[in-house]
Order: structure tokens, then C-alpha cells, then sequence
């Protein structure tokens, strides 16, 4: 069975490894960046003339003109937390059939996107800012990523399980599983 599964692997050029190698680069680069803007908010990081913390704190716009305060109307952490808890129902609306472990893992991650929230209103804006424009961005990839003609544009190779209508099907596996009465 291992040499079946070896043999797969050199076949179809699909090592495990391969897919874990983002996530090994991009959530270190998401925790320094994390740290810094924190050490730039609080005025941890020095530095010469005029400072990044009150650069910070002069930076902001709308409801939070200060970056290096916290967001007292808790717009932005209500925001990470709900874009955050958008991606993982947009992929667990995909999965049919999950195992087990799928499913608590994904409420385990459903719970991380909520819990998130407090923790996004003790901190300063600049950081949930950060972690909102992250998530955006998770968001959107997601999203495009669904798109036949983005697919087909970046010669992402179509799969059975790939649909003509990914935004309709999201649409409408997302109604049913939210907003359909029982």
C-alpha cells in the first residue's frame, strides 16, 4: 500500500509536503508581522525623528483615527471575526461527506474565528487592521479561485468536482444550510 501511495505521489507530482509548505511560510510571516505592527502601536521599536507610533497614531481613518488605540466600537473585530468564520463555511460548504475529524476541526476553527473577536478588541487598530486586510485577501482567493475563467486563465487543470456555476452553487448551498426554515 505505501509503494501504491509512493508510486501516486510521484505520478501525479502531488507530495503532502507540498501542500503545508504555504502554511509553514505564510503563518511565521503572519506572527512577525503581528509582533511588529503590536511593538509599533505600543512604542516598543525605536527609532530616529518622528516615530512610527505617533505616525500610527495620527494614521488612522473613519472610525478609528487612532491606530494605536483600540476599536471602541468594535467594528473591526466583529469584521475579522466574521470574514474569518465566512471562510471557513465557504469551505466547509464544499466538502460533502466530512469524516469525523473534518467536522471537529472545523468547529474547532469555527470557534477560533469567533474567540478572535475579543482578542481583536484588546488590541491596538493597527493590528486588526492588519488581521482584517489578511482575511480579505484569504477571502477573496478563495473566491477566485472558484471562478472557471480565472482557472482557466492561470492553467489550473479542471477536476470533477469543479463547477460552471461555483458562485450560484456557493449561493445556494449557503441558503439552505443558513436560511431555509426546518
Amino acid at each position: 500500500m505505501r509503494r501504491l501511495v509512493s508510486d501516486l505521489y510521484v505520478r501525479d507530482n502531488c507530495h503532502p509536503f507540498k501542500a503545508t509548505v504555504l502554511v509553514w511560510v505564510q503563518l511565521p510571516m503572519w506572527i512577525f508581522i503581528s509582533v511588529a505592527l503590536r511593538n509599533f502601536s505600543t512604542g516598543a521599536a525605536h527609532s530616529e525623528g518622528v516615530s512610527v507610533q505617533e505616525q500610527l497614531a495620527a494614521g488612522g481613518v473613519l472610525w478609528f483615527p487612532d491606530l494605536t488605540a483600540v476599536d471602541s466600537t468594535w467594528i473591526l473585530p466583529v469584521s475579522v471575526g466574521v470574514v474569518n468564520l465566512l471562510i471557513v463555511e465557504i469551505l466547509a460548504l464544499q466538502k460533502l461527506g466530512m469524516s469525523r475529524f473534518q467536522m471537529y476541526v472545523t468547529h474547532f476553527v469555527r470557534a477560533i474565528s469567533v474567540l478572535m473577536i475579543p482578542v481583536a478588541a484588546t488590541v491596538p487598530s493597527s493590528l486588526v487592521l492588519y488581521w482584517l486586510c489578511s482575511s480579505l485577501m484569504g477571502l477573496s482567493q478563495n473566491l477566485l479561485l472558484r471562478s472557471p475563467a480565472f482557472r482557466q486563465l492561470c492553467r489550473i487543470p479542471p477536476t470533477k468536482s469543479d463547477s460552471e456555476t461555483p458562485y450560484r452553487d456557493l449561493s445556494a448551498a449557503f441558503c439552505a444550510k443558513f436560511l431555509s426554515r426546518k
